[in-house]
């Protein structure tokens, strides 16, 4: 699962079409679907203007929006009632709701209308969803605000609740208090497999984490939660069938069945389905702790504290291990309801196999020329299993070979080819490649991929049915409770938008805009992505006085994909599960907001030919405080070993900084600078282009700019 991905960003679709009626704009982005009858149009407002769907906070973007010019305004009177179908799951969205309203305008707006009339928001259900949540539901709905009241309509609860989040993204401090805009959306997803993977194994993640990211995953509008529960290092979940699983494999680390099914019914009351993944044949380390008899090799076994791909693997040659599986799948698939679940199947160096006699004698027997057939073997196994308690199999593309069921899974982390070719071959397919977060991108990097392209592309109509989306994944092997809400947020809301939303939709500015938004009201519901970070780089300072760390901290990011693992193997390091993750990589957010914008400035500068004196100055400032920054920040540096290793980096930021400001100074007063200062400056932004404490410092292009633009040279050349 560690391919590597080249993103090619879509161009921008958007089509508007003018309404007829009293002055509204129909903003339609992605294709023209068969849609129900547009209501009556809005009313005209006495003052403001056409708004634009792409300038509110709607993440991710409805299908249609309709916009008008007045709005309606959010008052403690606020109540919202339901009508047609309803059920306990409904009253809980409500609740919650009013209770998210209530934080986000700091309001007590907690009123339920018994009477349609008396309130101001009504939500309309036409019908259940189906007791156990599956891929063909019905997960549309439509929104209408007027300036007199809202209404929600949708086929089941699925849509309901998707309707809820979008009325929150649209409240407003406007100019009179509160408010929403009048519009009118008609909604429905992309795909209807919209994942995020959490690793609970290199890292034990509490269950209280993963509630909190359950309810980022509602706010926009995610579905499906894939827990990754057995790894090499650690078992997660309480067997009853089995316990020296979680006994011996564990460290005591793991989730209580009763936890498990909170967990699941907490994802159920936010519209998402819960697909559980017990790693096999390989990644199984941890099983073999209590169960040695499992594996091909003779042990002794213990809990895998390093990271990396392992020699243990299942055998799939003794009649034992299905005996083993049939019992461990029946209490898990018990305790799962989804229909799907996840084996792993993926990265078996199949070292143990190549060194048992048995197995080999086995393959000899069965006419099995090499291990890829032996683990299709044991795949076909696994499979009759599941079948028999009605279970669908979900596995990475190592699972599918000629023999596999046609309504098996394959999720790609290898990227669009491999998807691609399950689809020919007549199999569903799912897009994890290129949405990994754990190679730290930035968020446009990875709302550049979409399932529908390259390969994909391609395909046939009937082909193309069979992607049924993809999944973010975060891998633990950096991740705490501390900091994974930084890894996952706010950038998987633009993982979320790509399979819900249009493919056209690929602008980038109005991406991070729109992002910005959502992620301040993911803290709002309980996210810790912002409130983390602050505690961390005051933990590393030691006070709560961190103005010159934080001047740094804002404008670093981590090394991409593995480089921080592979430093370490360089420098003979083992990196193992037990190493504190409280540097400045495990604290910074993956991506640097303050580098992108000054690098979007310099952009601007330099394209205008630095005619845009006021933009200049505010570029002027930021470096001067960068240049500064070094000497404020010494003292702390001495005083923590936390902080010593940034040393470096904090002189390249000050240099970069300086750089700058000369670069300015010449082009300011029209002077051509020496070929030696030239050469000195690219020294200088050489050396703060080298990773230090495993961090990157991501405007030394934009530096560049600057000197290339003093010294005559056309940037980049």
């Amino acid at each position: 699962m560690n391919g590597t991905f080249e993103a090619k960003a879509e161009g921008l679709l958007r089509k508007t079409v003018a309404c007829a009626a009293m002055c509204c704009a129909f903003v339609w982005i992605g294709a023209a679907q068969t849609q129900e009858p547009a209501p009556a149009p809005l009313p005209a407002a006495s003052q403001g203007g056409r708004l634009d769907a792409l300038a509110m906070n709607l993440m991710p973007m409805p299908a249609s929006v309709q916009m008008g010019n007045q709005r309606l305004p959010l008052t403690q009177n606020f109540a919202v009632a339901l009508e047609g179908y309803k059920e306990a799951r409904l009253d809980r969205a409500v609740e919650r709701f009013l209770s998210e309203l209530s934080r986000q305008t700091g309001m007590p707006v907690a009123r339920r209308a018994a009477d349609s009339s008396k309130a101001v928001l009504i939500v309309h259900t036409a019908h259940a969803s189906k007791e156990i949540q599956d891929l063909d539901e019905d997960e549309s709905y439509t929104l209408q605000i007027s300036n007199l009241g809202a209404k929600i309509n949708a086929a089941n609860p699925l849509g309901a609740l998707h309707g809820l989040q979008t009325f929150l993204q649209l409240v407003e401090a406007a100019p009179g208090g509160f408010s929403v805009p009048n519009l009118y959306i008609e909604d429905r997803p992309r795909f209807a497999w919209r994942g995020l993977m959490i690793d609970s194994c290199r890292h034990f993640i509490p269950l209280e984490a993963i509630k909190r990211n359950l309810d980022g995953m509602e706010a926009v509008k995610l579905n499906v939660f894939h827990w990754h529960l057995s790894e090499n290092q650690g078992f997660r979940v309480e067997s009853k069938t089995f316990p020296k699983l979680q006994e011996l494999g564990s460290d005591g680390m793991y989730y209580t069945q009763a936890e498990v099914r909170e967990a699941i019914a907490y994802a159920r009351d936010r519209g998402i389905r819960v697909i559980p993944e017990f790693d096999m044949p390989g990644h199984s380390t941890a099983w073999f702790v209590g169960y040695p008899e499992l594996a091909s090799g003779p042990g002794p076994f213990a809990i895998e504290r390093r990271w990396g791909v392992f020699d243990p693997a299942m055998d799939p040659a003794r009649e034992e291990t299905y005996k083993f599986l049939d019992k461990f799948l029946g209490e898990m698939a018990k305790l799962f309801p989804d229909h799907y679940f996840h084996i792993g199947g993926d990265e078996v160096n199949g070292k143990q196999w190549d060194a048992n006699p048995k197995i080999q004698a086995f393959m000899r027997e069965r006419g099995l020329k090499n291990n890829e057939e032996l683990q299709r073997y044991f795949n076909q196994q696994v499979v009759k299993i599941l079948e028999k308690n009605h279970k669908t199999m979900v596995g990475w593309d190592e699972i599918l070979a000629p023999g596999l069921p046609k309504d098996s899974v394959i999720q790609s982390w290898r990227g669009s080819k491999s998807m691609a070719e399950a689809a020919r071959q007549g199999y569903r397919s799912l897009l994890s490649n290129g949405y990994y977060l754990d190679y730290m991108w930035p968020a446009s990097q990875h709302y550049a991929v979409d399932p529908m392209t390259e390969e994909t592309a391609s395909l046939t109509a009937e082909e193309k049915a069979r992607i049924l989306g993809g999944e973010a994944c975060l891998w633990a092997e950096f991740i705490s409770p501390e900091n994974m809400d930084s890894r996952i947020w706010p950038r998987t809301a633009a993982i979320a938008e790509r399979f819900w939303s249009p493919a056209e939709l690929s602008e980038v500015d109005s991406l991070y805009r729109r992002m910005d938004a959502e992620s301040a009201r993911l803290e709002f519901l309980g996210l810790t992505h912002k409130s983390s970070y602050v505690r961390m780089l005051g933990r590393m300072a030691g006070t709560d006085n961190i103005a010159s760390l934080r001047v740094l901290a804002d404008v670093v990011e981590p090394v991409k994909i593995y480089q921080r693992a592979k430093t370490a193997r360089a420098a003979n390091i083992v990196q193992t599960s037990a190493d504190p993750l409280n540097r400045m990589i495990d604290t910074v957010p993956p991506e640097s907001e303050a580098a992108r914008l000054f690098t979007k400035e310099v952009d601007a500068l330099v394209s205008g030919n630095f005619k845009d004196k006021a933009l200049e100055a505010e570029i002027r400032a930021q470096l001067m405080v960068w240049r500064a920054n070094d000497a404020a920040l010494a003292p702390s540096l001495a005083k923590s070993f936390l902080l010593m290793e940034l040393a470096p980096i904090s002189r390249d930021l000050a240099s970069l900084g300086a750089a700058g400001i000369e670069a300015l100074d010449y082009i300011d007063k029209g002077q051509h600078p020496s070929d030696a200062w030239k050469t000195q400056q690219m020294a200088v932004i050489e050396q703060a282009n080298l990773y230090k404490a495993d961090l990157l410092l991501p405007m030394s292009p934009a530096i560049q700019k600057l000197v290339e633009s003093a010294a005559g040279v056309a940037p980049g050349k």
